[in-house]
This record gives C-alpha cells, structure tokens and sequence, in this order.
C-alpha cells in the first residue's frame, strides 16, 4: 500500500498560510445517532426469528383440545467481519511537515472515515459474501415489500403509508425511514403540493438536530441506495426501506455488532516499516449488522422518481 506523498503532505503544511483539511466528498449520515450498537463474543452471533406461533383454539365445556401445534422457529447466524486499513506516513514528513496539520492524524482520521462510509455502505448494499455482512436490500423479506407494481411506480403516500404499515415488529411502531437523496426530494414534492410542511413532519434528532419526517418517522438519507434498480421493464429504480431498531433483547429489531472486547474503531500502532523510513497505523472495525426479526424491516422498492 502507497504511503503518502511529498506532493500531498505539501498541502497541508505551506508557509505563512493556514491550511485546514478540506473535504472533497461529504457524507450525510445521522443515521449513526439512531442505531444501537450490541457487542458479542465469538466471531458472530446466532439468533432465533420466530416462524409462527403455537396455535390455540375456544371450546366449550367438555370439549377436546385439538391446538397442539408448537412454535417454529428459524435460526440466524450474523458474523462479524472486518473493515480495515493502513496509514502509512515518511518520518521526514512527520517530523517537518506537521505544524500546521499534522500528518500522521490526518491519514488516520482519513482512514476512519473511510471505514464508516464502508460500512454505511454495506449496511445497504452488504452482500454476505466476500466477507460482507448482509445489508438491507438481502435481509428485507419477500412478504415484507410494498406493492408498488409489477414495473414500480412513482412514490406516493400511499406506498409510504403501506411501507409503515408492514412493520409491526413493534406493535407498529416505527423508528426509521431510509432512502436516496434523489427520492427524498421526489417526497419534498409531495409535500410542496399540500401546500406546507406540517409539524408532525419535522423530527428532532438527540442531538437537537431537525430532519424531515413522515408521520413522525425520521427520513434519514443514504446515498448508497441504488438508483439504477430494475423491477420489470422498469429501470433507473430505486427502493425506501422503514424499520425498528432493536431495543436490546435481540428480538425486535436492527442493530448494528461490534465485538465485545473490541468495540467500535480501534487504532494500533504497528510499527516503521521494515523496508521504509515509514510509521504504520492500522485502522479497524470488527463489525456487522442483525435484524432479529423480519418484520422489523419493509421495503418499498421499483420507486421510479
């Protein structure tokens, strides 16, 4: 892996002049606020989604009981991977290019946030092969999408409302709405030709920060949601996801794995190089993500604007 170069390290130190770190590509997330984090022990956790219910039966006095059946349940593995990376920094440019900004903690708050946007992408696009965590798009069950057509078809608020309304982990509540930056604007639309912006639409974050909202439910923006779905002979589609977080009985919802003894990002010194004048730090996140029930997340997908 390529350390940094003078060209680049130049840019953060210059003479007479205070240069910051600009950021060329800017991430909105405050789904991070929201989402609970659980630690495990062991590479992954196994869990139990429940099937269906024992069954029971009224009878009248005297009468035989015929409910016999028992509860089914399946069982769910979720394995943590890693998200990991190296900063690699030249001593000479530590040690005289470092006034200003200095340079081994700009390439390591770079890695950091390289490693969150990996795993805001996988908690989307997460394939549960090649080392990925399953992401939303493979967890959402086939009964849980919304009917929006055999080809999609536009967002409305009836498709939202049908979003909603699948999701029932909670006794129907609902703690989420996920969806692209291109349909959240297709829902401002909406929302223009009402005439207004009632109050019920507007959330406040924990941090005190306000975001649009449906029903109540925060509208929270990932870009990483495909455009570029096909349902039919639709194309250019997208899909909205709505869902409960898990409250931490790994029963009802989605939350994000860490490992227990090890959570969250983590930053080691590994040493010069054997080869280099060069200080290695290694960036890692041991991590995944568990939806513990399936009717804790729904789908509106073949969204067409």
């Amino acid at each position: 892996m390529a350390s940094v170069t003078l060209t680049e390290s130049a840019k953060l130190c210059q003479d007479e002049m205070i240069q910051g770190v600009i950021e060329s590509i800017v991430t909105v997330d405050n789904f991070y606020e929201m989402l609970p984090f659980q630690g495990i022990d062991g590479n992954g956790l196994t869990y139990n989604r429940e099937n269906a219910l024992g069954d029971v039966e009224s009878i009248g006095v005297g009468g035989t009981i015929t409910a016999k059946t028992a509860a089914t349940f399946t069982q769910v593995t979720s394995s943590l991977t890693k998200i990991i990376g190296d900063a690699e920094v030249d001593q000479m440019i530590q040690a005289t290019r470092s006034s200003i900004n200095d340079q081994t903690g700009t390439q390591i708050a770079s890695k950091a946030k390289s490693a969150g946007r990996n795993y805001k992408n996988q908690l989307i696009n997460g394939s549960g092969a090649a080392d990925e965590f399953n992401g939303l798009i493979n967890l959402c069950a086939t009964s849980q999408k919304v009917a929006t057509g055999a080809n999609g078809g536009a967002l409305s608020f009836e498709f939202m409302d049908e979003l909603l309304d699948l999701v029932t982990a909670k006794d129907g509540e609902v703690d989420y709405i996920i969806m692209h930056a291109r349909t959240r604007r297709s829902y401002k639309t909406l929302l223009r030709a009402l005439g207004g912006v009632p109050m019920e639409e507007v959330f406040t974050l924990p941090s005190g920060k306000r975001m649009l909202a449906y029903s109540g439910v925060p509208i929270f923006r990932n870009d990483n949601i495909p455009i570029t779905q096909t349902k039919g002979t639709g194309s250019a589609q997208t899909t909205i996801f709505a869902g409960v977080f898990d409250d931490g009985s790994q029963k009802q919802g989605l939350a994000g794995l860490t490992a227990r003894n090890a959570a969250g990002l983590m930053i080691d010194q590994v040493g010069i190089s054997e080869t280099k004048d060069e200080m290695i730090w290694r960036v890692k996140w041991y991590c995944s993500l568990a939806l513990f029930s399936e009717l804790a997340l729904a789908c509106a997908d073949g969204i067409t604007n």
